[in-house]
């Protein structure tokens, strides 16, 4: 029990912090434990070790140290696929010769799917392209999305690509390249999440979790009917132990660690079969929720990129400094910097910005007519890129579908979509 209690720590230390790094600096948990430990693991202890190695070695230990994380972060380099391969095929290899023997042509069928699929979307995650933007397609991408004047303006130029950027474009200092609705770059992947692999990225975040949940659930039962035919008064649950009697934990828990060491069928098969099963169980609940943020996100309209943005706007808003006013309707348009959009249905309506001093903007050459306003919420912000929540799905997953009828205008496209869903939804919101 001493061997599998420290994989099972070590297991679950390692998931811990893979989720507080993920999901540390997101918006929604910045008032939270989680957000408070992200800034005690990755801000306040490493400053605390610098300054320790300042006195000590004059930090030559930090700046090792800093180079070989950069490398790993920032650089691009299949380290991290390659651990995320060796991770699934080495624990099928411990897993499936225990387990494979005990299962039923049904349970073999499913679990064939389920071990194929993560290898089949992570090759395409990985090896397609997330949406390059390159001089011999600026053009098309440029009309993939309009502008909406709050996070992205027209007439930004890219300082390395020498291009102008399209809108929720975004250079990736990794890649080296612009990549068109760039989400994020993944270091799993190797490869930036863009509108080119969306869809592939998420499909393996669901075939991942699928894999993890179907293994651990599938190894949990095979040792629990191992278990019982040896101690049939046991049970999974301890107080439905002995007919409903309930058992002890401790006696309980030493004949859990048999099942995990020897219920396999053999000792060897038993222990290996049981490590995976508790990586699987232990690693189920991160990807779900790497999972169910990136749904959100496409819930949302939004992407893992502008919600850094639209924070960044909250905290303006917060200090008083964020400021709208309408778009002026049929205004003319500067066709060099801003071309004309064939495939999305709405058009923006408002104009942000933000001030120094929080005084009403002023100048000639702002955008937009009227009068400003101080802006405080998020709610109170049009997100031009949500559609509702399926329309964002079938952008993500069928990027160049037609979303304008250009037999109606788009004015009454515009009232149609807003009484159909409910007001719009901005991550932070």
């Amino acid at each position: 029990m001493g061997t599998l209690a420290t994989i099972a720590l070590v297991i679950l230390a390692i998931s811990f912090m893979v989720f507080v790094t993920f999901f540390g600096r997101l918006p929604a948990l910045r008032r939270t434990p989680i957000a408070w430990l992200h800034r005690l693991l990755w801000v306040h202890l490493p400053n605390g070790l610098t300054t320790l190695d300042q006195r000590l070695t004059g930090g030559r230990v930090t700046t090792s140290c800093a180079r070989f994380g950069n490398y790993i972060m920032y650089d691009r380099h299949p380290t991290v696929l390659i651990f995320f391969f060796i991770l699934l095929a080495g624990g099928e290899y411990l897993y499936l010769p225990t387990a494979w023997p005990q299962l039923s042509p049904l349970q073999k069928t499913t679990g064939a799917l389920a071990i194929i699929l993560p290898y089949l979307f992570l090759y395409l995650a990985a090896f397609s392209d997330p949406g390059s933007i390159t001089p011999a397609n600026h053009i098309p991408e440029m009309a993939r999305y309009p502008y909406d004047f709050t996070l992205f303006h027209p007439g930004a130029s890219c300082a390395t690509c020498r291009l102008l950027k399209p809108a929720r474009s975004k250079h990736c200092s990794v890649c080296r390249r612009c990549v068109a609705r760039c989400d994020h770059h993944c270091i799993f992947i190797n490869n930036c999440v863009g509108a080119g692999n969306q869809h592939w990225f998420i499909l393996l975040l669901l075939s991942t979790g699928v894999l993890t949940l179907y293994g651990g659930v599938l190894g949990v039962r095979l040792m629990t009917a191992q278990i019982r035919l040896r101690f049939p008064a046991w049970a999974l649950l301890p107080w439905r132990a002995n007919g409903g009697r309930g058992m002890g934990f401790t006696e309980w828990l030493v004949i859990w660690s048999w099942g995990m060491q020897d219920g396999g069928r053999g000792s060897g098969g038993g222990v290996a079969m049981g490590a995976v099963t508790l990586l699987a169980l232990m690693l189920s609940p991160l990807v779900w929720g790497l999972l169910g943020y990136h749904l959100w996100l496409v819930y949302c309209g939004t992407t893992t990129n502008e919600s850094m943005k639209w924070s960044d706007w909250q905290v303006e808003m917060g200090d008083g400094f964020a400021f709208k006013r309408r778009l002026e309707v049929g205004r003319v348009k500067d066709v060099r910097v801003e071309p004309a959009w064939t495939r999305w249905p709405v058009e923006p309506e408002q104009v942000m910005v933000r001030t120094d001093d929080g005084k009403l903007p002023v100048g000639e050459n702002l955008p937009g007519v009227g009068e400003w306003e101080a802006v405080w919420r998020l709610k109170d912000v049009e997100n031009l890129y949500d559609l509702g929540f399926w329309d964002n799905l079938v952008d993500v997953f069928v990027p160049g579908f037609m979303f304008r009828d250009p037999h109606v205008p788009v004015a009454e496209d515009r009232l149609r979509r807003k009484k159909k869903r409910r007001a719009r939804k901005i991550y932070l919101a």
